[in-house]
């Protein structure tokens, strides 16, 4: 079975309503610009998981009923998503995504810039559409809470003595946020009472990290067939990843200074030789661990809500994310 067959089948109790999410992110994203139109199309290819939509809506369903507003929330967060993506590559001048040409790399960072812009304020004007403020709110606060994780990892690259304890503050508000943003407007909308949106918020946000950390090691370890989009990036934009701060902080002293030393270096061959370092070691098992401790907590936020087929889902696609290889 495909990671694509695992995920489908975690999706079914909500199979339809994530067709009308697809639906409204094509309807509302529909411009008088051809120019526009032709990146949206390709923007779109990137879509494949729709992960926090499917959270939303699973969320919602585990908490309670489904509503109008759950499709138009769901598409809100992907376009938030979807926008954050776009902009990344530009930060990262990658050049492949879901085995497709980034944006910016097929039309070059102006036109990719102005397309998450584009993105990001078309949530808001969807998002707008509901009578509801609160959601605008989360929405502009997550958006907000995602650009602080960006701007702390600007700050923080090439920085060689990253903590763990600074990383997951990093990848809390960089992923983490969105994610729990979604559970938690998911059992909001479904009439949850705030406690029990405070659990789906947990278990999103902890999901959401322990996604991360997978993305990480598959960023060191992965393959680009298997992953889909450019590899190393991490390596050579100065970004510490867990499975490399751990490394700093346990390996023998010669193993450390060659580490730094290649870090730092312009090598052709440096994230190679940089993988063949850290592999042995134990540091991306010790990665592993702390995603799996965070995809316990995930699960254990869930415990008091009553048994459904979406809530086995959500049990199921929190081991699903640390087990992925895309």
């Amino acid at each position: 079975m495909t990671n694509t067959d695992t995920l489908a089948g975690l999706t079914e109790c909500i199979a339809d309503e994530l067709l009308e999410v697809d639906k409204l992110f094509h309807k509302e994203l529909a411009s008088g610009v051809d120019a526009v139109n032709t990146l949206v199309r390709h923007v779109s290819r990137f879509r494949g998981k729709m992960l926090r939509p499917t959270l939303l809506l699973l969320s919602g369903r585990s908490a309670g009923t489904l509503t109008d507003a759950h499709i138009v929330l769901a598409t809100v967060v992907e376009m938030v998503h979807m926008a954050t993506l776009v902009h990344d590559d530009v930060l990262d001048e990658a050049e492949l995504r879901r085995r497709g040409a980034t944006i910016n790399h097929l039309r070059g960072n102006e036109a990719a810039v102005l397309l998450g812009d584009y993105l990001i304020s078309h949530s808001f004007h969807l998002c707008s559409s509901l009578d509801s403020q609160a959601a605008s709110r989360i929405i502009g606060r997550t958006t907000n809470c995602v650009c602080e994780g960006e701007l702390q990892q600007i700050d923080n690259r090439n920085n060689l003595d990253l903590d763990e304890t600074t990383y997951l503050q990093i990848i809390g508000r960089k992923t983490g946020s969105l994610c729990g943003a979604s559970c938690s407007l998911g059992a909001r909308f479904a009439g949850a009472d705030e406690s029990t949106v405070r659990q789906f918020e947990t278990y999103g946000m902890c999901l959401g990290t322990a996604f991360q950390i997978q993305d990480d090691i598959l960023d060191i370890v992965g393959h680009p067939d298997s992953v889909g989009k450019t590899l190393g990036l991490d390596i050579e934009k100065g970004k510490l990843t867990l499975p490399m701060i751990h490394f700093l902080a346990t390996a023998p002293h010669e193993h450390q200074v060659l580490l730094r030393s290649l870090l730092q270096s312009h090598e052709s061959d440096k994230i190679d030789r940089i993988r063949n370092l850290i592999l042995p070691g134990g540091a991306v098992e010790y990665a592993r661990t702390r995603a799996a401790q965070h995809i316990a907590r995930a699960r254990a936020a869930l415990n008091s809500v009553g048994d459904s087929e979406a809530r086995r889902s959500l049990d199921q696609m929190a081991q699903f994310v640390i087990a992925r290889q895309w």
